[in-house]
């Protein structure tokens, strides 16, 4: 399937260039999309009279003298693996041949479906609601399979369909593995699959089960919940050592909104040693299904919104992204302090800095009154930029709303993030020195 747009997608066609007018009995009607392995037409059926999704294997790589026949296995294997299944969850393939050498697959056609990769974007999140249920959804879908005897190996956003209806179908079965007497596909050595959402068994080229899918499902929750990949890094080496070797970011320290089941369950999908996570995509299910009943509590889609809508309006924000904004929604703790309260304390160490929604603060230096913050204002900057000793006291002089940003947070956002909050800070830093220079000047001519 392609890595983009999924072959069982909308109707909207590209320009067909080189397309077939027909392969076998089925008649082209346009191209939907392109991947790595294929591209992808819709077509229609003469014989059922309906409309099915063709993909074409690429022909440059089938010519190849070097790995030519491995790549035609690779692209039928999809065939071997997807026929012993037949689930509404998973995408069904109708049928596989050749011809005039060009090879094919026909698959069901879902009309205005696309894949979750375009959920995984800060900005871009689904509800909470919404991805629990597609977890849950796709883990028994997967259950089905493993029970089956055929393990997708490549399980990824990209490979992940979501319907108009709001149901997925799990699809692209090219690398999967069977293990069944009726049914056995070819087996390829070697690192295969995605990176990113590789298992450890994957990358070590340990043996592979059914918990191998269950860790790359826990990788695409990851992302559908954060909007990050836990194990990017700048090279494939680099990755696989995150993967096999380093804890992901708790999802607390990404989001402040998510019941404590959720970050059980994630721990346990990404554990190291496959016989520490699930067993079964039923046992993930389950767990989930429990955490349906915590979702009452959490945030509403809505006032999420309304939080977004507030930062959106900060001074000390302007010139963020949505997504930046959208990240700062998630991750940041939001607070109210009645009159009075002691926010920051002079000498303690806290490496947390923090944005004035509404209301104003004192700032006062070894007990003599510096000058007073209001909303949109940033303060705490110097202890999260230094890591040091509070160097002032900060006490609400009405009541306040802020946020409060952990440096944990920030350190595991995109560099561009980092970059954008260092020249605010670098602002702030400046407008403040200009302010404590008028004040001097002006204590001079009186």
């Amino acid at each position: 399937m392609p890595d983009k747009e999924s072959p069982a997608l909308s109707s909207t066609f590209h320009t067909m260039s080189q397309a077939p007018d027909k392969l076998g009995k089925y008649f082209i009607v346009g191209e939907i999309g392109r991947g790595s392995m294929g591209t992808v037409y819709a077509a229609n059926d003469p014989f059922t009279d309906r409309k099915v999704a063709i993909k074409v294997a690429h022909q440059h790589f089938i010519n190849r003298a070097e790995d030519g026949e491995r790549f035609k296995k690779m692209f039928f294997n999809e065939a071997h693996a997807a026929s012993v299944l037949n689930h509404p969850n998973i995408l069904r393939l109708y049928d596989a041949d050749v011809d005039r050498e060009i090879c094919y697959l026909v698959m069901e056609l879902v009309e205005g479906a696309r894949t979750l990769e375009k959920f995984c974007k800060g900005d871009a999140l689904l509800p909470l609601r919404d991805v629990v249920s597609i977890v849950y959804t796709a883990a028994k879908a997967l259950d089905y399979a493993h029970r089956q005897g055929v393990i997708h190996r490549d399980i990824k956003p990209s490979n992940i369909l979501y319907t108009r209806d709001n149901q997925i179908k799990i699809s692209d079965f090219s690398i999967a593995m069977v293990n069944r007497q009726d049914a056995k596909t070819t087996q390829f050595d070697g690192f295969i699959g995605s990176p990113l959402y590789m298992s450890p068994e994957q990358i070590n080229e340990w043996e592979i089960t059914s918990a191998s899918d269950l860790f790359s499902l826990g990788v695409v929750m990851y992302e559908l919940l954060t909007g990050y990949n836990p194990f990017k890094a700048d090279t494939l080496y680099g990755i696989a050592q995150k993967i096999t070797n380093t804890e992901p970011p708790s999802l607390n320290e990404l989001r402040q909104d998510l019941p404590a089941g959720l970050t059980y369950t994630m721990k346990r999908l990404l554990k190291k040693k496959p016989d520490k996570r699930y067993r079964y995509g039923l046992d993930l299910a389950a767990d989930l299904a429990l955490i349906f009943e915590d979702l009452d509590k959490v945030e509403s889609q809505d006032a999420l919104q309304e939080k977004f809508g507030i930062l959106k309006n900060v001074g000390f924000l302007k010139g963020f992204t949505d997504t930046e904004i959208w990240e700062l929604v998630r991750a940041s703790i939001w607070q109210k302090y009645p009159s009075g309260t002691t926010i920051i304390a002079e000498g303690e160490i806290d490496d947390a800095f923090y944005i004035l929604l509404s209301g104003v603060v004192s700032i006062t230096k070894k007990g003599r009154h510096i000058g007073n913050l209001q909303d949109g204002d940033c303060f705490g900057e110097m202890g999260y930029l230094n890591q040091t000793k509070r160097t002032a006291t900060v006490v609400s002089k009405t009541d306040v709303s802020l946020i409060k940003v952990n440096a944990a947070t920030l350190d595991r956002a995109e560099e561009s993030t980092q970059l954008r909050f260092l020249k605010a800070f670098v602002n702030t830093v400046i407008s403040r020195l200009d302010q404590t220079t008028s004040s001097l000047s002006q204590l001079k001519q009186i």
